[in-house]
């Protein structure tokens, strides 16, 4: 579903290209593109060893530092270390995609350490580079950091710009799972804001969508956040549908339901019950 690659058939593609000599023709572009279905298959051996090759076979300077990013990555290395290699980057031919993936990692880094600042110093750095090159599908990651980083400072009319813009961006590019997921930030960012009319609309989009995709997680999201509207609007009945709506897409799937669903929607029932008895 969703187009994902299931772990039967990772093992297929990783076994095709890497054992015996066959490594040998696998260039390093290919080998960093399969590092993370080693890592989905917990293969931490292979892993090193897709980086070594790629490290050794790298084409040029532009190659190599697409491999020293993820080495600084898997290492788990200190932001100084890819701060120095988005400068190194930026003066190699063709490097700006590079660069601009390694400032927006170092934003990504900043905001789990809640330096938020520095968040968005490095992410609208980022943002710039693929404005310059065009890069739609980055611009995209570029706003959601954004986006996090404001709601995170209680900034929602900032956030609200920025998931604005991040759905325009997702709606051109045709990008569905993008567009439900962006749909429920925007959304929330509205019902925060108090805007309960446009929150409603967004996430009800934003469930169809879901449907459509059969994403559960996307249709929890959806219908949680409707509940909160309807319970913030004194409409508990309607925030118990959404609820049981949710509970039983989990079932439909063959899901273990979170436990937070049956938690609210009992009390949800209890406070109904008073009003009842009257």
């Amino acid at each position: 579903m969703n187009g994902e690659v299931s772990q039967e058939q990772a093992e297929k593609i990783i076994a095709m290209l890497t054992e015996g000599g066959a490594i040998e023709n696998v260039n390093a572009p290919l080998a960093l593109r399969l590092i993370p279905l080693a890592e989905e298959l917990d293969n931490m051996e292979l892993v090193e060893r897709l980086l070594e090759h790629a490290n050794s076979c790298a084409a040029d300077e532009l190659e190599s530092g697409w491999v020293k990013f993820e080495r600084l990555r898997y290492d788990n290395s200190s932001i100084d270390n890819f701060v120095e290699l988005a400068a190194i980057a930026e003066k190699i031919t063709d490097g700006s995609p590079l660069a601009a993936a390694v400032l927006h990692h170092v934003g990504l880094l900043y905001l789990g350490a809640e330096q938020y600042d520095d968040c968005q110093v490095f992410t609208t750095r980022s943002m710039r580079i693929r404005e310059k090159i065009d890069d739609k599908a980055g611009l995209v990651y570029s706003l959601a950091v954004l986006e996090a980083c404001d709601k995170r400072q209680n900034q929602h009319d900032s956030a609200l710009i920025h998931g604005t813009r991040r759905l325009e961006l997702l709606t051109n590019l045709n990008d569905q799972e993008g567009l439900m997921e962006s749909l429920a930030d925007v959304a929330h960012t509205q019902a925060t804001l108090g805007s309960f009319d446009a929150a409603i609309d967004l996430y009800t989009q934003s469930l169809e969508l879901s449907n459509e995709l059969e994403d559960v997680s996307g249709q929890f999201v959806a219908r949680w956040g409707l509940a909160d509207i309807c319970e913030i609007q004194g409409d508990y009945q309607t925030a118990m549908l959404h609820l049981s709506d949710c509970l039983h897409s989990f079932i439909a799937f063959g899901l273990p339901a979170p436990i937070q669903i049956r938690q609210r929607l009992d009390a949800l029932t209890k406070l109904e019950a008073p009003s009842e008895e009257e």
